[in-house]
Protein backbone atom coordinates (compact mmCIF):
# COMPACT_ATOMS: atom_id res chain seq x y z
CA UNK A 1 0.00 0.00 0.00
CA UNK A 2 1.06 3.32 -0.64
CA UNK A 3 1.83 5.83 2.05
CA UNK A 4 0.42 9.59 2.13
CA UNK A 5 3.50 12.12 2.82
CA UNK A 6 3.38 15.56 5.08
CA UNK A 7 4.80 18.54 3.18
CA UNK A 8 7.58 19.30 4.63
CA UNK A 9 6.45 23.53 4.79
CA UNK A 10 3.05 23.89 4.97
CA UNK A 11 2.04 20.39 6.53
CA UNK A 12 -0.09 19.34 4.46
CA UNK A 13 -0.71 15.91 3.38
CA UNK A 14 0.71 14.97 -0.20
CA UNK A 15 -1.62 12.14 -2.22
CA UNK A 16 0.47 9.08 -4.21
CA UNK A 17 1.24 10.62 -7.27
CA UNK A 18 1.31 14.35 -6.65
CA UNK A 19 3.59 16.58 -5.61
CA UNK A 20 7.40 16.93 -5.61
CA UNK A 21 10.63 16.01 -3.87
CA UNK A 22 14.04 17.79 -3.37
CA UNK A 23 16.93 16.56 -2.63
CA UNK A 24 19.79 18.48 -1.17
CA UNK A 25 23.63 17.57 -1.96
CA UNK A 26 23.86 16.03 1.96
CA UNK A 27 21.27 13.30 1.10
CA UNK A 28 18.19 15.49 3.18
CA UNK A 29 14.68 15.55 1.06
CA UNK A 30 12.13 17.26 1.25
CA UNK A 31 8.73 16.64 -0.06
CA UNK A 32 6.42 20.03 -1.47
CA UNK A 33 3.00 19.14 -2.05
CA UNK A 34 3.06 22.51 -4.90
CA UNK A 35 5.50 24.65 -6.24
CA UNK A 36 4.13 27.65 -3.73
CA UNK A 37 5.39 25.79 -0.82
CA UNK A 38 8.85 24.58 -2.99
CA UNK A 39 9.12 28.44 -3.45
CA UNK A 40 8.70 30.05 0.03
CA UNK A 41 11.05 27.38 1.63
CA UNK A 42 14.10 27.25 -0.80
CA UNK A 43 13.42 30.50 -3.23
CA UNK A 44 12.34 33.27 -0.31
CA UNK A 45 13.68 30.96 2.79
CA UNK A 46 11.31 31.72 4.56
CA UNK A 47 9.82 29.83 8.02
CA UNK A 48 6.98 27.96 7.98
CA UNK A 49 5.61 28.87 11.60
CA UNK A 50 6.08 32.63 10.82
CA UNK A 51 3.64 32.03 7.49
CA UNK A 52 -0.30 32.26 8.40
CA UNK A 53 -1.73 29.54 5.77
CA UNK A 54 0.46 26.78 7.13
CA UNK A 55 -0.33 24.25 9.64
CA UNK A 56 2.82 24.84 11.10
CA UNK A 57 2.44 28.67 12.53
CA UNK A 58 2.62 29.90 15.67
CA UNK A 59 1.21 33.66 16.28
CA UNK A 60 3.34 35.93 18.50
CA UNK A 61 2.63 36.39 21.66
Amino acid sequence: MVKTKVCSFCGEKIEPGTGKMFVKTDGTTFQFCTNKCKKNMLKLKRLPRRVRWTKKYEPKR
